[in-house]
């Protein structure tokens, strides 16, 4: 995705590695300000691109901003800023079990209810757990991760720990998490004991 220019000299200055301490705080609010305006994964090519910089040297700003505790994430699709702390929906955990075939179906059952599904979460025998950001709130989304997994040959986390996983889940009210539920249950992916990978 490219960002249009504003022309705002926030938005137009690159990000450098040798400049005044001030220049660097502007630069890193404007980094910031694009992230908020985008509202949703922009990646790392498109940013340096933006910015007149280095991939290496947007990877450097966001960890600083995020080592300073500014609510940037990682995905697998791009950064993005987190929802900030007074708009918080509900939240639920859900463990599913499925074959890898089975994943788009599954995530495009949630976002299609008008649920985000935010991450995925497997427990590992070694490194315990091991989470992978999603932010997932549309089919669109959900075509964009299936495409990029397709098209890079990764394994998905599940398939670590055979089809057993967890996502997180965001709704506007608890009614919604609960439909998501009963969704993940007909369509026979809620965990319960028993139950086996199809």
């Amino acid at each position: 995705m490219l960002l249009p220019r504003t022309g705002d000299r926030a938005d137009t200055t690159p990000l450098r590695t040798t400049e005044s301490a001030a220049d660097t705080s502007a630069r890193h609010r404007a980094l910031l300000e694009l992230l908020a305006a985008e509202g949703g994964p922009v990646t790392g090519a498109a940013l340096a691109m933006r910015f007149g910089v280095s991939r290496q040297a947007i990877v450097h700003a966001v960890a600083i901003l995020r080592a300073v505790g500014e609510p940037i994430v990682a995905t697998g699709r791009g950064y993005l800023l987190a929802p900030a702390a007074g708009r918080l929906p509900d939240r639920a955990v859900v463990a599913v079990r499925h074959r890898p075939e089975a994943a788009e179906d599954e995530l495009l059952a949630l976002v299609d209810l008008g649920v985000r599904v935010i991450d995925v979460t497997v427990e590992h025998p070694l490194y315990g757990e091991l989470r992978g950001e999603l932010h997932l709130a549309s089919p669109a989304d959900v075509r964009a991760w299936a495409q990029a997994t397709r098209r890079s040959g990764v394994h998905l986390l599940s398939e670590l720990t055979e089809g057993i996983h967890l996502h997180t889940l965001e709704a506007p009210s608890d009614e919604l998490l609960g439909r998501a539920r009963a969704v993940l249950a007909e369509r026979g992916d809620l965990l319960d004991e028993g139950k086996s990978a199809r």
